[in-house]
């Protein structure tokens, strides 16, 4: 009986031993997915701060005339152009129709973009400014500007993983054109309307969101009180997008 148990408290032993060994396995597994979650997660991160901090302070047509050159780099994701619309509207209808386009980089969770001169960090439903639009209107409400910057380019698309540089050429160059009074709302279409709407009614403005052209983006419409003199400046840009 001794030898019987004996035997029987050593195999107990080995299972023991190697229900431990499963656990730990599980365990570290378990884990591991949570660091590399993590790694993932504050790389997509610096990534979108990046590419951000690239678009502001590389992108400013408002300030700047003639050739320029902004290299935008991130870990992986994908950089591409997209189409979108700035319009002058008034109660008869689109008094002007802009093609500004826009630039969008987008990686997991991350998401910055580019539109109408606007730098939005963040995906819809949880997304901020990280530079405002350049579109303003006078204490007294009597006098509308409006920035439109346009890409001015379409279907291109620079993407990769382990380290990618996006090379933007820009020419830019400004048109002014003074409109006559009248009761004007401006609509900028972007796929993340929230931090538009927020500033713009921060300085005065009332807004709403509505697809107006139906292709599933939506637009967000500045207005205020009464009528308006406008003055729209169209920065050109002339975008060359390209992969280093």
């Amino acid at each position: 009986m001794s030898a019987r148990g004996g035997r029987s408290r050593g195999q107990s032993h080995v299972v023991g031993v190697v229900l431990l060994l499963g656990l730990t396995t599980v365990a570290l597994g378990g884990l591991t997915a949570v660091v590399g979650s993590v790694v993932d997660g504050q790389t997509a991160a610096a990534d979108e701060a990046r590419v951000a901090g690239a678009f502001d302070e590389g992108l400013r047509p408002t300030e700047q005339t003639g050739p320029n050159r902004v290299q935008v780099r991130f870990g992986d994701g994908r950089l591409t152009t997209v189409e979108r619309q700035l319009r002058i509207l008034t109660p008869t209808g689109v008094d002007r129709e802009i093609d500004i386009g826009g630039l969008v980089y987008t990686s997991e969770s991350a998401r910055v973009t580019f539109v109408g001169g606007a730098v939005v960090r963040g995906r819809p439903g949880n997304s901020w400014l990280v530079r405002e639009p350049p579109v303003t209107v006078t204490r007294d409400d009597s006098t509308f500007v409006v920035g439109a910057a346009a890409v001015n380019e379409s279907g291109a698309t620079v993407s990769g993983s382990g380290g990618v540089t996006a090379r933007l050429r820009t020419n830019v160059t400004h048109a002014h054109t003074r409109l006559p009074t009248a009761n004007y709302r401006v609509a900028i279409e972007t796929a993340t309307p929230g931090p538009l709407g927020r500033h713009f009614r921060g300085i005065g403005g009332r807004t709403a969101v509505t697809d107006l052209d139906g292709d599933g983006v939506p637009s967000v419409v500045v207005s205020v009180d009464g009528q308006q003199t406008m003055h729209l400046v169209v920065h050109a840009m002339r975008v060359e997008v390209a992969g280093g």
